[in-house]
């Protein structure tokens, strides 16, 4: 039974989805291949691996900012209430 795309008024089956993934997958190995093949590709690849991983690791880093954040937000609400509290009371005026 074919799936129906209602967002773009056209009808698709499981198959050609399949179709499309696996030409784009070959295009990609493809292109990659023949940029290997290019002197200097092999170091271009190994810089895009690289900068893969740098940018994997930054937002990994930037999640935990982000959990730090509202750590450091609530203890500042705490010590803000814990300030209320034991600040003196105004002496009465003779």
């Amino acid at each position: 039974m074919p799936l129906r795309c209602y967002d773009f008024g056209m009808t698709a089956t499981k198959e050609t989805d399949q179709d499309v993934i696996k030409r784009l997958a070959g295009r990609g190995e493809d292109a990659l291949q023949r940029l290997a093949d290019v002197p200097g590709g092999t170091k271009a690849l190994k810089a895009f691996n690289d900068l893969k991983s740098r940018v994997d690791e930054l937002a990994k880093r930037a999640r935990g900012v982000d959990e730090l954040e509202a750590r450091v937000a609530k203890l500042e609400k705490e010590l803000a209430t814990l300030k209320r509290a034991q600040a003196p009371k105004a002496a009465p005026r003779s």
